[in-house]
């Protein structure tokens, strides 16, 4: 039995699909409630101005999207890894609180660097198929 065997495309698919997860549901409960995805930006310090809230559900959604389809994948990957860790690095500054708070933002910060290495994996691997496979798409 060969690692093909091991691996049917449905199994990839509900493995993104885990990946996306978050963005899909973050996504959606921003589209929602669109008042609160404005003020969500001025929670985490960031200008609360509505054309960022919707470019946020643009990109949550719409790289989900990608990566599921496998149409450029390697670009919704790569977005959402550079929006996670450029949110990471907003939401997750642990480095700055004391207590129980602190151990917990550290861990959804370590947390978050690994949905960017996964991220990155998939670009990559994406990519890679793309360049070493002359029938690709």
């Amino acid at each position: 039995m060969g690692p093909t065997a091991l691996t049917p495309p449905w199994l990839r698919w509900v493995a993104l699909l885990g990946l996306c997860a978050a963005y899909i549901q973050g996504g959606i409960n921003k589209a929602l409630d669109f008042g609160g995805a404005v003020a969500e930006l001025a929670h985490f310090g960031m200008p609360p101005w509505p054309l960022l809230a919707a470019a946020v559900i643009v990109l949550e959604l719409g790289a989900s999207l990608l990566i599921l389809s496998g149409r450029l994948r390697w670009l919704g990957a790569g977005a959402l890894a550079g929006f996670t860790l450029f949110a990471t690095f907003v939401a997750n500054r642990y480095w700055e609180m004391a207590g129980p708070e602190r151990a917990m933002t550290a861990n959804a910060f370590y947390e978050h660097l690994g949905l960017v290495g996964g991220f990155l994996l998939v670009a990559w691997h994406d990519l890679k198929s793309h360049t070493s496979s002359p029938s690709a798409s």
